[in-house]
């Protein structure tokens, strides 16, 4: 719930916040100041995440018969120490790993996560869970808003401007976007202003209702946790639906660099244009 208060600033220090003002994400000089208010208070981000590292990665065979696919190295990292990346440069450092398929071999290698500046706590799958199962199992740890991401793709996105959209406007979970050529080997979001209204299922590329695609990066309230059935089940097919039907599911697009690492074609395309998260960037 919002308030509205009066308060009185110098006139040089209001030219400061008007330069700020971009006309997108923050339209007025109300919105800044909250955007000040809360980095200078430290509650201009989630506090955790969860990765989901749990699934076999059949289509990367035979690389993962010996190892899980989030332990997949690109440029000298695993694919998860670049999650951490992302992660960290934005002060989030308590993580939470679902694993399933080879869990030991994640277990016995991240550890407590000392070693990659994060703090790790696990969630194990003992039978696949999908997207959303694992969710569950982690709720005593999630009281608050947190991050959900797959533990399969590279990106690099702005963590605190998405997290100020989802905020703003009130939403149960925001999907981070991103922009493909061909949108018909995907689910493609339609949208109304940042609402999802629907994703569309690989449509046809003149059918297709946007470019914009789940990027696999979610905000989330714990409300939603409590919305999963039980067992195997899908963000996508038995949540994120029903969040679209009530209007709280929203949409942030984002111009970062995302990869998909799901078969070997795309691994090979990733391992040679992905250029990593940089702490100087902002990923937008």
């Amino acid at each position: 719930m919002k308030e509205r208060i009066t308060i009185t600033l110098d006139s040089e220090l209001i030219k400061q916040i008007d330069k700020r003002i971009d006309g997108d994400i923050i339209k007025n000089r109300s919105q800044q100041l909250e955007l000040l208010l809360t980095k200078a208070l430290g509650t201009y981000r989630p506090e955790k995440a969860v990765i989901l590292v749990g699934g076999k990665g059949t289509r990367l065979r035979p690389i993962t018969y010996k190892i899980p696919k989030c332990m997949m190295e690109i440029q000298g990292k695993t694919v998860t120490e670049h999650l951490f990346d992302l992660l960290k440069k934005y002060g989030i450092r308590d993580v939470i790993l679902s694993v399933g398929y080879m869990k030991e071999k994640v277990k016995d290698f991240y550890e407590d996560g000392s070693k990659f500046g994060v703090n790790i706590t696990y969630v194990e799958e003992n039978e696949p869970l999908g997207t959303a199962g694992p969710l569950k199992l982690a709720r005593e740890h999630l009281n608050d808003s947190f991050i959900v991401t797959n533990g399969d793709e590279l990106k690099n996105l702005n963590i605190p401007r998405m997290f100020r959209l989802h905020k703003r406007k009130d939403a149960l979970a925001t999907i981070a976007l991103t922009t493909v050529t061909d949108p018909s080997q995907y689910g493609v979001a339609r949208l109304s202003g940042s609402r999802i209204l629907e994703f569309v299922e690989k449509p046809k590329a003149e059918d297709a209702p946007s470019n914009l695609i789940n990027a696999g990066f979610y905000i989330m309230e714990p409300e939603v946790i409590d919305m999963i059935p039980d067992g195997f089940s899908m963000l996508e097919k038995d949540v994120f639906p029903k969040l679209a039907t009530q209007g709280r599911l929203r949409g942030f697009p984002f111009a970062g660099q995302w990869f998909d690492i799901g078969n070997l074609e795309r691994y090979e395309v990733a391992k040679k244009k992905w250029t990593g998260v940089s702490l100087y960037d902002e990923a937008e």
